[in-house]
């Protein structure tokens, strides 16, 4: 039966801000521990009580913004915290978790392309060493500062104190600059970035030893000649007190746009750069989005020229973006995804113009902008504030609000990725602590299909993406879903076969497991000799900020005797491109343990071969192909209960093709 939340949706979100303040509060309102947004508020646009309410309705849980160092210390050695004491108050007041962006050098601390007296200790005792009680070396300016500024907004910091803040409460998420990968915003190369995030991570710490410093969020755009991370991480290689010091970070952050799969494709990069130096850190895709052409302040009289609206989508395009590139983003092993931006602001490019059909284009007037946000501008607002509909949400607005409610109430793991070759795709996710699992569907064609899924359960609940709800029971054991035709998008440089950036619009289907099929595997076969060596087993995990649910295996907790649900199990994603010997890993959701792998390849798309059968835990082993030649692989799982993975008709869980 269809419900009315549709409807109760869009008003809800449309007339918010006239509710009383005490109304707002609503306790439907909830803090997705894995979804936020940049610039809810930021020092250059306190949000008002009403902005704030919106992100909460919508259900944010993060608020990503710039601490701007030039902005803070004005004349050397004299610092200003007034209005960042006002942005982090009422980000803390609202319950919101911050990552804070520590950036932009003073010019009277520069030095090039970097920042004065970087090379100089950190600490005060002329080493960079820390130790209980040490003092940081006020001459070495960018220590000073990053220190100051954890020490006053960390919990029982000094802001703490002063506002009379609950215990736990206040910033631990540093990241040390914003896409140091792009000359746009760091020109002191990579040696230098290094040394910036080792004093960031040493003087953060020695402030809070709960500081979670993250590596500068990446752009990659220049993926196929430029690896930023890999070249930073050849520096810190050459320090001996690296792994003391956790090689100077607890997580890195990725940023991708406009493209769903590509949100996790960079994901999956950065996780593959870790393994390649051995390390396992927490990946976050802390800017996603796309802007759209086809509402003000968007170029909307480009429907019939592509080339001028590129990397721009349609408003319902922009929804599907915010469910895919989410999901593609925690299928690749993303703790947490946040996206630009809760409103258009001002873009890139400060500017106000009522709306039109391209006229002012040809007085050479600015005449478009970045229409980025998931609300229109309000009234009154320094840019692009004329639509007609001001301060009215987008339909994006709504499937971030479907995320969070399915995504952001309990942990969830897994990321199963089906069906990507052949039109209707699926990611499938699993919730363990109410039985159920979670299955994001999408059509990449441009023609509608009907995509059968089989039956976990005895019903399910579907959602679209505009918030319509539905029960469906299962027809032989299997649903029949009908997926909208993806539409074309001016998106320059998709890989062959990927019609369109986003796809047609999603449907998220929840169902209470109560049968899920089980595999009978197929008997295993000998390895050839000279194909595996064994590798080592992954680092552990590293210090998370606070409740952040982890995509890592389940330990065993359930006897075996009552353990009726089949593992899940997974390939780690693999680079685009490896060498001749590369490094395959995979791993199992279960609840009572894995007694045995059974790890399959095929060869340019031939026939599965099995590689590998491991019954000793070992879940990493080297592979050794032949240049030129692409690999795929896929895994089965048989957990200590003797139940085995539903997997039965394999597909590519991971694939590589091997250097020419």
């Amino acid at each position: 039966m269809r419900l009315l939340r549709r409807l109760c949706l869009t008003l809800t979100l449309t007339l918010l801000v006239c509710a009383p303040v005490a109304a707002q509060q609503s306790t439907q309102a909830i803090r997705a521990d894995r979804l936020g947004f940049t610039f809810i508020s930021s020092i250059d646009h306190l949000a008002p009580e009403a902005r704030y309410q919106r992100a909460l309705l919508l259900g944010a849980g993060w608020n990503r913004w710039p601490l701007y160092w030039d902005q803070v210390e004005r004349a050397p050695g004299a610092f200003d915290w007034a209005g960042y004491d006002r942005l982090v108050h009422d980000d803390i007041r609202h319950g919101l978790r911050v990552n804070a962006i520590l950036l932009g050098r003073p010019g009277f601390h520069a030095a090039g392309g970097a920042v004065a007296n970087l090379d100089a200790p950190v600490f005060a005792d002329g080493s960079d060493n820390p130790a209980p009680g040490k003092s940081i070396n006020p001459g070495n300016p960018w220590a000073s500062f990053v220190f100051q500024a954890v020490n006053r907004y960390k919990p029982g910091g000094l802001l703490a104190g002063q506002r009379g803040w609950a215990a736990g409460a206040g910033v631990t998420v540093w990241e040390v600059w914003n896409e140091p990968d792009l000359p746009l915003f760091w020109t002191g190369g990579v040696e230098a970035y290094a040394r910036l995030l080792k004093v960031a991570w040493l003087a953060a710490h020695a402030a809070d030893p709960n500081a979670y410093v993250m590596f500068g969020g990446l752009a990659y755009g220049d993926p196929d000649t430029q690896n930023w991370l890999a070249e930073t991480l050849a520096v810190i290689q050459n320090d001996p007190a690296r792994a003391t010091h956790n090689w100077y970070m607890d997580a890195v952050a990725v940023h991708a746009y406009s493209y769903a799969r590509r949100s996790g494709l960079v994901v999956r990069r950065v996780h593959q750069t870790l393994r390649e130096y051995g390390l396992d850190r927490r990946v976050w895709l802390n800017e996603s989005g796309a802007p759209v052409w086809d509402d003000y302040p968007g170029p909307v009289w480009t429907s019939n020229a592509p080339e001028e609206r590129q990397y721009r989508l349609t408003m319902q395009q922009q929804a599907a973006l915010i469910i895919l590139s989410t999901a593609y983003a925690w299928a690749n092993g993303a703790d947490v995804v946040l996206i630009h931006q809760l409103y258009d602001d001002c873009g890139d490019a400060a500017g106000n113009f009522p709306p039109h059909n391209g006229d002012l284009c040809a007085t050479g007037a600015m005449c478009s902008g970045d229409a980025y946000g998931l609300y229109r501008n309000e009234r009154g607002e320094v840019c692009f504030s004329q639509h007609p509909m001001a301060g009215t949400p987008r339909p994006a607005a709504t499937a971030f609000y479907l995320m969070a409610q399915i995504f952001g109430t309990q942990p969830f793991t897994g990321g199963d990725i089906q069906g990507y070759d052949t039109g209707g795709a699926s990611i499938t996710f699993l919730r363990p602590l109410s039985n159920q699992r979670i299955v994001v569907l999408w059509n990449r064609r441009f023609e509608p299909i009907n995509q059968p899924l089989g039956a976990w359960g005895d019903q399910a609940t579907l959602y679209t993406m505009d918030g319509e709800e539905f029960t469906l029971v299962p027809t032989n054991g299997q649903y029949t879903l009908g997926l909208e035709a993806a539409s074309p998008t001016s998106h320059p440089g998709l890989p062959a076969g990927e019609p369109s950036a986003v796809g047609g619009p999603p449907l998220i289907l929840i169902e209470t497991i109560t049968h899920p099929p089980t595999p009978t595997p197929s008997p295993t076969v000998a390895l050839p000799e000279g194909t595996l060596t064994a590798g080592p087993t992954s680092a552990p995990l590293t210090q998370q900020p606070g409740p952040i649910t982890s995509t890592a295996t389940l330990p065993p907790t359930l006897d075996p005797a009552f353990d009726t649900r089949p593992p899940v199990p997974s390939i780690l994603p693999l680079p685009i491109v490896s060498p001749l010997t590369f490094t395959v890993s995979w791993s199992a959701l279960d609840e009572s343990g894995i007694r045995t792998y059974v790890i399959f390849y095929r060869v340019d798309g031939g026939e599965w071969q099995t590689w590998l059968t491991v019954t000793d835990g070992t879940t990493e082993a080297a592979f050794t192909g032949e240049a030129g030649r692409r690999y795929e692989f896929a895994v089965w799982a048989e957990d200590l209960a003797g139940n085995w993975s539903e997997n039965v008709e394999l597909s590519a869980q991971a694939s590589t093709a091997v250097q020419a």
